[in-house]
């Protein structure tokens, strides 16, 4: 097995918590394992784990997120909120994709619950996040980012028809440092309010796509279909059945709008 290279060390000298340290690696195979291991050997919060590539790289329910080198941003940010912070910690991620594709290239993403960035209906980033407890106490929480870039979706037929990338929707090539930059200050300024105790979902909600539309919702082995009425503090969906019964769903993957 080749020996692994030591990661650039980089700093923000601006950050008061969010990229103080700044970890890029060449390759890894993927950028969550580093950060949970990082994590749970004291790794100061904010550390944030980059790769120009993930050989391994994941997405929500095991799936392979695909990041071929120089295509994607690839990175994981160790925080350590509180446990009553945690569900409104999908929202400050997604909405800080949202608000650093704004800036970057002016383009007008939305939310497709529970954790994807979408532009013109097609998935250009994917939020995940894994939580690291030491018996019942929360030792950290790991958000994983993946947002493309430069990648070129037609070059992957099990993406092809459902994913795009910030440099084709521009029609323009983007500077995977501008995006960088402009998220972390993002998330930076949302993580800080939530933290504080302010709202951060009444500022997340109007991006969110999925409310106000009959969907099909796959939960586990269970599939449920309705209107989506909302999506509660907690990021739960609200869905009601035809028959008028309203379900609360906690997570779940949107597969069909109907």
């Amino acid at each position: 097995m080749p020996k692994r290279r030591a990661p650039s060390i980089l700093k923000r000298p601006h950050a008061d918590i969010i990229g103080r340290t700044i970890l890029y690696y060449p390759s890894l195979p993927s950028t969550m394992d580093m950060a949970k291991k990082m994590a749970k050997e004291g790794m100061d919060e904010g550390a944030v784990i980059i790769a120009s590539e993930q050989t391994e790289g994941r997405g929500r329910l095991g799936r392979k997120w695909v990041a071929p080198p120089d295509s994607s941003l690839s990175l994981s940010i160790i925080l350590r909120p509180s446990m009553n912070q945690l569900p409104q910690l999908n929202m400050i991620a997604s909405l800080a994709v949202v608000r650093s594709i704004q800036n970057v290239t002016g383009l007008r993403p939305l939310i497709k619950w529970p954790n994807d960035v979408l532009l013109n209906s097609k998935k250009v980033s994917g939020i995940l996040i894994e939580n690291v407890f030491e018996g019942a106490k929360l030792r950290a929480a790991i958000v994983g980012i993946g947002i493309n870039i430069n990648l070129d979706p037609s070059s992957f037929p099990e993406i092809a028809s459902i994913a795009t990338s910030l440099s084709i929707e521009a029609h323009r090539d983007v500077s995977p440092h501008a995006v960088l930059t402009s998220f972390l200050d993002a998330l930076e300024e949302l993580y800080k309010e939530l933290r504080e105790g302010g709202n951060v979902y009444k500022k997340w909600l109007p991006f969110v796509e999925t409310v106000g539309k009959t969907v099909r919702v796959k939960s586990g082995e269970a599939v449920e279909e309705g209107y989506v009425e909302s999506i509660d503090a907690n990021g739960s969906l609200i869905l009601r059945k035809p028959d008028g019964r309203r379900l609360t769903m906690i997570a779940g993957e949107v597969t069909l709008h109907i």
